[in-house]
């Protein structure tokens, strides 16, 4: 996984962003199922195109408590390695070649707010699915409905409601995000400084029209006869209103990156605050952290897949945590 676009032969959704697989010895990972530290590696080894053997154990708890989810244990031939997160991983770096999943942008490091991390990643994964998006919709317009021998693809109409699933996704995503940035974040800016928001709550009233908007002519396509002239203008329709969409992500999502974000630092949150905050951005986006979390971490490159995991590890509830992390590898 990771933000790769990339030329490939597939012409929808079904595109898997990584960088072709490369064939590696079988990895075997030793955990509980229940293991917080063995969702986290197992979803770590994804982003190195290994193929993974996950062998059960039992979960030993000490004094009642499971700091990091039980022991875990890797196997690569005769290697066998075990220990602490950071010495996993530094292990995968190491020994599967690619991406690191140590290092990224630059952008954030430790001393980062919490709440600016979590947005940051959410813009990456956001407008990489929205250019997705875009370059499919471009794609279905080249073709004008053209039926292509391609089974993953299935007929015109079939790759429409596959289309319309996946912007039900994003628009899902986005809506949940924004709602998340009204209810949590930007209330700490206008406590902070009165008005200090106002320009970006009014960005997202300005989107609305046009993320619901994309969604009917979606429906339209999907009713219309693919060899009809009013096929072919609704996809046109549909893929000029997605670049404009794409166009507004940018521009919004800058602007709060720019004007915004490198002001949490000056709310002067205590830890205590920052880490309820951040669990309160999960409540509100439940279905991103549920059903839809796959899709978020497809979005993003492997260092901030790994960074958005470390700030759910912050979560103290740690059923909840269990909960969110599971869903990425099951």
């Amino acid at each position: 996984m990771g933000n790769c676009l990339g030329k490939s032969e597939k012409l929808t959704a079904e595109i898997v962003p990584r960088d072709g697989a490369k064939v590696y010895p079988t990895v075997r990972l030793h955990g509980s199922p229940k293991s917080i530290l063995a969702a986290y590696i197992r979803f770590a080894l994804l982003h190195k195109s290994v193929s993974l053997d996950f062998v059960e154990t039992e979960t030993v708890r000490v004094g009642g408590s499971e700091p990091e989810g039980g022991a875990v244990t890797l196997q690569v031939g005769s290697e066998v390695v075990s220990g602490s997160r950071e010495t996993l991983l530094r292990f995968i770096d190491a020994r599967f070649p690619g991406p690191s999943l140590g290092s990224g942008s630059g952008r954030d490091d430790e001393t980062t707010p919490l709440l600016a991390s979590l947005t940051r990643v959410h813009h990456t994964s956001m407008l990489w699915h929205v250019e997705r998006m875009v370059k499919w919709a471009e794609d279905l317009t080249t073709r004008g409905g053209k039926k292509i021998v391609d089974p993953s693809v299935g007929t015109p109409r079939m790759e429409i409601r596959k289309f319309g699933r996946s912007y039900s996704e994003l628009l899902e995503l986005m809506m949940e995000h924004a709602q998340m940035e009204e209810t949590i974040l930007f209330p700490l800016f206008d406590k902070a400084d009165r008005g200090l928001a106002k320009a970006a709550k009014e960005e997202h009233a300005r989107d609305l029209p046009l993320m619901n908007g994309i969604k009917e002519v979606i429906k339209s396509v999907g009713v219309l006869d693919s060899g009809s002239p009013d096929y072919h203008e609704a996809l046109y329709s549909l893929s000029s209103r997605l670049k404009s969409l794409q166009g507004q992500c940018k521009q919004h999502f800058a602007e709060e990156e720019v004007e915004l974000l490198p002001l949490m630092e000056a709310l002067e949150l205590s830890k205590e605050q920052e880490v309820s905050a951040l669990e309160q951005c999960f409540d509100v986006m439940q279905g991103t952290h549920g059903r839809l979390l796959k899709f978020l971490l497809e979005g993003l490159p492997p260092h901030d897949a790994m960074k958005y995991l470390d700030l759910i590890s912050k979560c103290r509830d740690k059923e909840k945590m269990e909960s969110m992390l599971q869903k990425i590898v099951k």
